[in-house]
């Protein structure tokens, strides 16, 4: 019999807000601090990224640690990544004209390593993030089209 603890395999992830106005939220995470917010043309005071922004930030932040963690596992250096996303979102829900399953309707996603990694070893790396990365594996639920390009600089 084995004494090394086991891994919990759930547990609890936490935030709380206070929301000064109707278009600023100043959330806690952790330790940490950080601002959501509307852009001043729709009546928020621009102190931090929208909403709608910051899930596009979360898929960049989820993509570069999860593929990290797996060029680990593969032996493969990806060296640093640079990351771009571009979304179509359908703003009918969020505008109050009509309800909408599926706002985020498609994101492609451009994963540029500056490490040695082969075209090879980006394809295996690409292959377990889709796997692992949480926030995209929402956005696949959610019926949201999501095609993400490995490459090498």
């Amino acid at each position: 019999m084995s004494n090394t603890p086991k891994m919990k395999t759930t547990v609890t992830l936490r935030a709380s807000a206070s929301c000064p106005s109707h278009s600023r939220a100043d959330i806690s995470v952790r330790d940490l601090a950080m601002v959501i917010d509307e852009p001043v043309e729709r009546g928020g005071g621009n102190a931090g990224p929208t909403p709608t922004d910051t899930v596009l930030a979360a898929l960049a932040g989820c993509t570069n640690v999860i593929g990290h963690k797996c060029a680990a596992k593969l032996g493969v250096d990806i060296g640093h990544l640079d990351i771009d996303i571009a979304c179509d979102f359908d703003r009918r829900g969020v505008t109050l004209s009509e309800a909408v399953a599926v706002p985020f309707v498609a994101l492609r996603q451009t994963v540029t390593a500056h490490g040695p990694a082969s075209e090879e070893e980006l394809a295996a790396v690409a292959q377990d993030v889709e796997l692992y990365c949480p926030v995209s594996q929402l956005f696949v639920a959610a019926g949201t089209k999501v095609i993400t390009e490995w490459k090498k600089a």
